[in-house]
């Protein structure tokens, strides 16, 4: 049997903001028709696990046992980007020296980390 992650899923309080976020800032599409309490967002080239957002009414956790690492070889650039489609710079005091990840929180709070992946 092989394996492999199809789809991330975000509980998220609000859909269709949720949806407005993560599709620019990865430039993923909805596969369906999203509706108010379910999408897939998927890779245009369909390269890639899917990101899917679900409704929930549970709290966001300040320290998630599952979240995102997003790589880039331009964190700086990709940081300023996301905080400018509404992510926030999340006060993360277990940085470790020479830390190469940015603690950021969506619109909805879901925390994920921005990889420098040079």
């Amino acid at each position: 049997m092989t394996l492999r992650v199809g789809s991330v899923v975000l509980g998220v309080s609000d859909v269709r903001r949720a949806m407005d976020f993560w599709t620019r800032a990865l430039g993923y599409v909805p596969r369906d028709e999203p509706d108010d309490t379910w999408v897939v967002l998927t890779p245009p080239s369909g390269d890639g696990p899917n990101i899917s957002l679900g409704r929930s009414e549970t709290p966001v956790q300040d320290r998630p046992r599952v979240h995102l690492d997003l790589y880039t070889a331009d964190q700086a650039g990709e940081v300023d980007r996301l905080l400018a489609l509404g992510a926030t710079r999340v006060d993360w005091a277990d940085y470790p020296e020479g830390a190469d990840f940015v603690v950021l929180a969506d619109p909805e709070g879901n925390r994920f980390c921005v990889i420098d992946h040079r």
